[in-house]
């Protein structure tokens, strides 16, 4: 089995999102998709549409993690600068991009191809396009940022095309054991001691309220190694089965 851990951070820009008028709907989508792909997601940031906060978040970022996802900022407005901030955190020039304005042709007429759309076919120097099956106007990657929009569905487009060209590590397996009817804090102190004794493997205890008022307990226990997490899983069963009867 490979044992290479690939990481990955995603960065959210947008004052929309900070100021609550847009609800992100990508993080999770995201985070799902990297996981089933056997990229671990370690940290999310969300900026605003501030030149220096962004490009600070991405030299941050793309030296400590294998990629950096970011969405938002990429469309025609004036206030959408992440392609101007990936180029001057990356040092190279940010140049109208023939590729991009063929596909962005595809669907607006040569007529109506006015300044504010041209901004979309703007891409840093070096740069290879992550294509946007819905509205054509493209994403990017430059080493191991890749740049994708805000709107669910699109972002949900790029990442379909430019998965398939990542680097991808050992899946993590998880495992769910019902613990409805236990209270956390009846069995937080074994389940510690449990934890103790399998150490690389993340459990966490997962407390919900039901539709009909009662409280359900879900403890994950999460792994790449299947044998691990199957000791574990099978000491954190025993401790539930004991601890109700």
């Amino acid at each position: 089995m490979s044992e290479i851990t690939v990481t990955a951070a995603i960065l959210v820009i947008g004052d929309e999102i900070l100021s609550g008028r847009t609800k992100d709907k990508n993080i999770g989508y995201i985070a799902d998709i990297l996981n089933a792909a056997g990229i671990d997601l370690k940290e999310v940031r969300v900026v605003s549409d501030d030149e220096a906060d962004i490009i600070n978040a991405l030299s941050a970022l793309r030296t400590r993690y294998t990629y950096v996802f970011t969405t938002g900022g990429i469309g025609p407005t004036h206030d959408d600068i992440t392609a101007d901030c990936v180029a001057k955190a990356f040092n190279v020039e940010l140049l109208e991009n023939e590729q991009a304005m063929a596909l962005l042709l595809e669907r607006i007429k040569p007529e109506d191809m006015n300044k504010a759309r041209r901004r979309m076919a703007r891409i840093p120097v070096g740069a290879s396009l992550i294509k946007n099956a819905i509205s054509k106007a493209p994403g990017f990657q430059l080493e191991n940022v890749i740049v994708m929009a805000g709107v669910p569905a699109v972002m949900q487009s790029m990442l379909d095309d430019v998965l398939p060209r990542l680097q991808t590590g050992v899946k993590m397996l998880s495992e769910s054991i019902d613990a409805t009817g236990l209270k956390e804090g009846g069995y937080a102190a074994a389940l510690g001691e449990i934890q103790k004794s399998h150490q690389g493997i993340i459990i966490g205890s997962y407390p919900s309220l039901q539709p009909d008022g009662r409280f359900s307990n879900q403890i994950v226990v999460r792994s790449k190694d299947a044998r691990a997490l199957q000791a574990a899983s099978d000491d954190i069963r025993k401790m539930v089965e004991t601890m109700l009867k």
